[in-house]
């Protein structure tokens, strides 16, 4: 198994990658701040004071077509993109009792003290999703709302760069060993071991070979892991099956 294109465009909208917003008929693109709430939908958090706040609509009832441009940030050196996301709908300003309410969802994501000053230095606007597509070197991908609705961020995403940091500085070894053995490799090539370069909640992403090399091959988990602590509880037993055991010292008369 492998993340469909809908968990990947809401996995890079979540809100932990910069972000670029399009207004319809206006000049740009801006900067933004944003994150996705729990059925996926965009909020973005908006100086008064800024060119963005200017183009955007702040009256009730008034709305403006935008599109949010999210590109992922590969991990580690040799590991591949995921692509880059657009979505697009409408965006309001929420006002009251709803943009105290977003702010709260906002925060879930991403709790920044700047939430407090919304209503007075801060906007938050919010739009639904009525199209997502996934840029990939092999083309424009659409994605149907409903399915991106549906879908869940990857847990694993947020701390991606940490997990692989780990694996290679303090089980790079026995990795590069369990690799091997699931890949049938006698030994490692000759640009050095096999390297993992992504983690996903469905599996692992391995290049044969250095920063620069080709060669990749994924390697599936039995089944979709919930957060970093059952991918812990899953990996533990495969980078501990080749360790040596540990041997007492014998007694001292």
């Amino acid at each position: 198994m492998r993340p469909a294109p809908a968990e990947i465009v809401r996995t890079l909208v979540a809100g932990r990658l910069p972000a670029l917003v399009h207004l319809a008929q206006r000049p740009g693109p801006f900067h933004v701040r944003h994150v996705t709430d729990a059925d996926g939908r965009v909020l973005l958090l908006v100086p008064v004071h800024s060119d963005l706040a200017a183009a955007l609509p702040l009256g009730r009832g008034s709305d403006v077509a935008v599109a949010l441009d999210v590109l992922d940030l590969p991990p580690a050196a040799g590991a591949p993109s995921l692509g880059r996301a657009w979505v697009s709908g409408w965006a309001a300003a929420l006002h009251a009792d709803a943009a105290r309410r977003a702010a709260l969802d906002f925060a879930e994501v991403d709790p920044t003290g700047d939430l407090l000053d919304v209503g007075t230095r801060f906007r938050l606007y919010r739009f639904e999703v009525a199209e997502a597509r996934l840029e990939r070197p092999d083309g424009l991908l659409r994605v149907d709302p409903v399915a991106y609705a549906e879908a869940e961020p990857d847990p694993l995403h947020p701390v991606e760069t940490e997990l692989l940091a780990e694996l290679a500085v303090r089980h790079g070894r026995e990795m590069a060993a369990y690799v091997r053995r699931q890949l049938g490799l006698v030994e490692s090539g000759p640009d050095g071991p096999p390297r993992v370069v992504r983690v996903d909640r469905y599996g692992l992403l391995v290049s044969l070979g250095g920063p620069g090399a080709r060669r990749r091959a994924r390697l599936a988990f039995p089944g979709p892991v919930a957060d970093h602590r059952e991918l812990a509880r899953l990996l533990h037993p495969m980078l501990c099956h080749h360790r040596p055991a540990r041997v007492s010292p014998p007694p001292t008369a």
